[in-house]
């Protein structure tokens, strides 16, 4: 894990003392709010419906122990006793007041946290694979990469205006579980035909009201030249991007409006001014790979017994090994997933109790790291398989261990009118309630891949466009509706979700999810036919016919 140098510190440090005397002053009236906005968003603060909102930068969804222990303290120190992850690796909490956000920044300084560029129209946290450097389809680990990247966007004085956010993720795997189609740049790690691995790069991709898949403008890129066009490309969208609407302002709409070879032209042009200014040299990708160094894992972890004979012996572990484990490159070694979809939990919120417990799980089984899923779900990433059923037992003990990653109860879910102010409708009370549908962990388990995702709002933060299911919440004359697609996906085979039909209210939202899982498990052609296939194959065409036949 990449550690603080002083140049680091120094900056988050800095920052603190800055915004504890911009508060300070707008506090005292000598700060104008619009004045005083602008400088908040910058450090992550949003005012909600109920309190402010302090968004905090998790750089590719790494943190240490250590961090997990303090993000603990602050949910009991500042806030309700809770904290919640979002689909971009960040970690939020709801209920902080004002005038202590810069004593909360202060605290988490001391840990090499900040909220710096976690808001407003800036570059913002760099996302990557959860799986990063222990899965085994990974080309290259993306880690060193995205803190490259990481170092390069934060403060960078030519891009703290841009004409709206703009967002990066990295895969170095086969499978892409970044979603790196759906962002302002996507990388991908990649080998050309003589073997070299440098990157495939992808722009114009996003979410929210319009949302638009990434289109590849350059097929290879050498990793000297990361920056360079990184820098190229952020410069074109900051010289051409509209400021008019903001609802037209991000890359993707200048993409789409100018096309793909007009800005490929521009951003190559652009290029081969700068690309010899800010090349990385062999030593600086060495360096930074140096950071990211396997643990120190045990060779003779596969010659464990004890691990089978608990697997044949107790069949829930071996439910939850096969639905929240996943393989690891190292033999003897597991990848396993922490479930933040209890049913009676929101969906990605997590207790001050559960974090201190999960950080002293991280040191005692995992090398003391934590990585958080862009599904707003937790992993523990090398874990010994004699270690599994210890640790199993634990996470069981804190509601933490419900098998159901990638399943229907693994909803991705914005916090929706329950606290966001641009909400039109509830979203952590639809989730409750699908879950309430679907109680069956058997019929869950049934059901294979599901993937649902509840947005309260056009924005798009739980990514319903790409869900298997996608849920909008949307107002109509004051009421709460939801708006219904299927068959999105942001992995490999990145697809947008095609609408079902009319809105449908919000006494029968659940009701319509539990009539499509029906329809699903009616007409699949087998077992082995995934939801998402099933879809593919007969259109929407017949959920529609029983949805509105029935609601």
């Amino acid at each position: 894990m990449y550690q603080y140098n002083y140049k680091d510190q120094a900056i988050v440090d800095q920052r603190v003392i800055q915004f504890r005397d911009q508060t300070t002053r707008y506090l005292n009236g000598e700060i104008a709010e619009d004045k005083y906005r602008a400088l908040r968003l910058m450090n992550g603060v949003y005012v909600q419906t109920h309190a402010p909102l302090l968004r905090i930068a998790g750089p590719y969804g790494l943190l240490s122990s250590k961090q997990v222990r303090k993000l603990a303290s602050i949910a009991r120190d500042y806030d309700k006793g809770f904290c919640h992850f979002t689909t971009r690796q960040n970690i939020q909490f709801n209920w902080p007041a004002l005038e202590r956000v810069p004593d909360i920044l202060e605290e988490l300084a001391s840990v090499q946290m900040h909220a710096i560029q976690t808001s407003g129209n800036c570059l913002r946290n760099t996302t990557s694979d959860q799986l990063a450097g222990v899965c085994k389809d990974e080309i290259e680990d993306p880690r060193p990469y995205c803190e490259i990247i990481r170092q390069w966007t934060i403060l960078h004085p030519e891009f703290a205006y841009l004409p709206r956010k703009f967002k990066i993720a990295v895969s170095g795997a086969e499978q892409d579980r970044a979603a790196t189609q759906f962002h302002d740049i996507g990388l991908h790690l990649v080998k050309n035909d003589q073997g070299e691995v440098g990157f495939k790069v992808f722009v114009g991709g996003g979410l929210g009201r319009t949302p638009i898949i990434g289109q590849v403008i350059r097929p290879f890129l050498e990793k000297k030249h990361l920056l360079s066009y990184l820098e190229a490309i952020v410069r074109i969208y900051n010289l051409y991007g509209r400021r008019d609407n903001k609802y037209r302002a991000r890359i993707k709409i200048l993409v789409r409006e100018a096309g793909l070879a007009e800005v490929t032209q521009k951003v190559e042009a652009e290029w081969e001014i700068i690309k010899d200014k800010l090349q990385l040299s062999a030593t600086d990708i060495s360096d930074m790979r140096a950071q990211f160094n396997p643990p120190a894992y045990q060779t003779d972890a596969s010659q464990d017994t004890s691990y089978a004979e608990k697997l044949a012996s107790d069949s829930d572990f071996a439910t939850w090994i096969k639905h929240n484990t996943a393989e690891h490159k190292v033999d003897g070694y597991v990848a396993a997933y922490i479930s933040l979809k209890a049913p009676d939990s929101p969906p990605g919120d997590c207790s001050d109790t559960q974090l201190d417990a999960i950080a002293d799980l991280a040191d005692q089984y995992s090398f003391g790291l934590v990585r958080v899923t862009h599904r707003q779900n937790l992993v523990l990433a090398d874990i010994k398989q004699a270690d599994l059923f210890e640790l199993w037992q634990k996470l069981s003990a804190l509601a933490l261990a419900t098998p159901n990653i990638n399943k229907a109860t693994d909803m991705i879910c914005c916090p929706g009118l329950d606290y966001c102010a641009l909400a039109n409708a509830g979203s952590i009370g639809v989730a409750k309630e699908i879950n309430e549908q679907l109680d069956s962990l058997d019929y869950i388990h049934d059901l294979g891949e599901v993937k649902i995702n509840i947005s309260g709002c056009m924005n798009g933060c739980a990514h319903q466009s790409v869900g298997h299911i996608g849920i909008l919440g949307v107002d109509k004359k004051g009421v709460e509706w939801y708006q219904i697609t299927l068959g999105g996906s942001s992995e490999n085979d990145a697809a947008i979700g095609s609408r079902l039909g009319p809105a449908v209210s919000k006494e029968d939202i659940s009701g319509v999810v539990k009539t499509i899982l029906e329809v699903y498990v009616d007409q699949r052609n087998n077992e082995d036919e995934t939801f998402l296939a099933a879809v593919r194959r007969l259109g929407v065409s017949p959920f529609k016919e029983k949805v509105y036949a029935t609601h």
